[in-house]
């Protein structure tokens, strides 16, 4: 049994918006024999952009009975059954997060009518409800409304599991033990419909980047994991939160991946790549220019002042910021948990004390008032705690097979990059090793990764160069 079902909302983000109306059509596998719909007060406004793509109003939905109250009915309906939709992860992640409200979990077996459609229709222009039912002439009546797209994709299901069926009777003279593609797509509906179960299941159980294409070949995601194939499973996995996350989901068409043997490769790689290819879905490492930099540096009485400039080719910066109203933030923020100057580092012109020192937040090293070496050692402290603990030293790691180990190298607190060497390989000094790697741009990025994979349990072998 199937509950195919339909919903209009306020929006498209689950976490915030609400369910308006909701269809279901019960499909016995030959017929439609039951059906539930209802509008659904959502307790607050619908914006003026929905009530005109879907027909919804405030007024309509003013005495429809709440969530709450047919929720019930709505478990009942579904229960047993195969939950189907048209990109069922948005219809399902809106209502689990309704029942998750209510303290229910709600739990089914989905099918997703666009990857059964790639699958038992392909060629199609289109598999967007709209297109795909004028491609294949199933009526479409009050679009945008959940009792008419649930009506039609009933009418598109009831359509390919026709389909299936033929396909299922064709195969079995030459194998009996054909699989239904409906009953192989339940086991799999959480993937993108463009991706298989034996593409995911041929991706490594090592630790990597991975890249997802759209149907063009763009690249419009890197990520990286200890293991490609868990993280790729867990990715598909999850409930997506917004149409623009169903969106980047149902865009994926292949993935391709590059084993790195070492986690702490994978993470540089990853963040490189990001940097040089830009893709549309990652949002975080995007940046690849860094203007500013925090600097160090003794004044006349004796004080290690810290500051902010634009970043200097010839003097390398303590730490580099995409710009300076990031810099300037990172120190604010140095004050504060260090206990430090605002004038002594560049964040309070005066010629007297500085702002904090007037409200007892700062020990007055700005009038001289605390040594320098009392003031200094908090500023040792605040330099450690963003520099690595050696200057120059070599990071040795699993390699992508038993025969060679990956080198990552680090000259002068600047990250140079990371290569391979074979197990046989031996080295002298520091320039052994530089020779061996690609180089690789330092960023902020790169010393955060760096620093961050240090400070866990690794198995990887530091050797530290004068």
């Amino acid at each position: 049994m199937y509950a195919i079902v339909d919903i209009e909302t306020t929006g498209s983000q689950p976490a915030e918006d609400r369910i308006t109306e909701i269809a279901v059509f019960i499909h016995d596998g030959n017929q439609v024999v039951d059906q539930f719909h209802s509008l659904i007060n959502p307790g607050r406004p619908i914006p003026f952009f929905i009530s005109q793509l879907t027909g919804i109003t405030d007024e309509m939905v003013k005495d429809a009975p709440r969530f709450h109250e047919v929720a019930k009915q709505i478990v009942q309906i579904t229960e047993g059954n195969v939950f189907v939709a048209h990109n069922v992860r948005f219809d399902y992640s809106f209502l689990k997060k309704e029942f998750a409200d209510l303290g229910f979990t709600f739990q089914r077996k989905t099918l997703c009518t666009v990857r059964l459609s790639r699958k038992l229709m392909p060629g199609l222009p289109s598999y967007s409800l709209g297109k795909l039912c004028q491609s294949v002439g199933i009526p479409l009546q009050m679009r945008h409304r959940a009792i008419g797209d649930a009506e039609a994709t009933s009418v598109l299901f009831d359509r390919l599991l026709k389909i299936d069926a033929d396909k299922v009777n064709d195969h079995q003279e030459e194998k009996p033990d054909t699989a239904s593609t409906i009953s192989s797509e339940i086991k799999t509906s959480l993937l993108p419909p463009a991706i298989s179960r034996e593409m995911v299941q041929a991706l490594p159980l090592e630790a990597g980047v991975y890249y997802f294409h759209d149907e063009h070949g763009e690249v419009i995601y890197v990520g990286k994991s200890k293991s490609i194939r868990k993280r790729i499973i867990q990715h598909f996995n999850i409930d997506y939160k917004s149409k623009k996350s169903v969106e980047f989901k149902n865009r994926i068409a292949s993935i391709t991946y590059e084993r790195t043997g070492s986690e702490l490769v994978a993470l540089l790689f990853e963040s490189d790549e990001i940097k040089k290819r830009k893709p549309y879905y990652n949002r975080a490492q995007r940046r690849s220019v860094y203007h500013s930099g925090i600097y160090s540096y003794y004044d006349q009485q004796g004080y290690l002042r810290l500051t902010y400039q634009k970043a200097k080719t010839e003097v390398a910066p303590m730490l580099t910021m995409a710009n300076q109203f990031q810099a300037k933030n990172f120190l604010f923020s140095r004050v504060a948990k260090y206990n430090l100057c605002q004038k002594l580092c560049d964040l309070y012109k005066s010629n007297g004390a500085c702002f904090d020192y007037q409200v007892h937040q700062c020990k007055g090293a700005c009038i001289g008032k605390e040594s320098p070496e009392e003031y200094n050692q908090r500023v040792l402290e605040a330099v450690e705690a963003f520099k690595y603990d050696h200057d120059s030293f070599v990071i040795i790691g699993r390699g992508r097979n038993q025969e060679e180990k990956s080198v990552v190298v680090v000259d002068n607190g600047c990250y140079l990059g990371f290569g391979y060497v074979d197990e046989t390989f031996t080295a002298t000094g520091l320039e052994d090793f530089k020779g061996a790697i690609k180089p690789y741009n330092d960023n902020k990025d790169t010393q955060q990764i760096i620093r961050g994979y240090l400070r866990t349990k690794h198995n990887d072998k530091v050797l530290v160069f004068s």
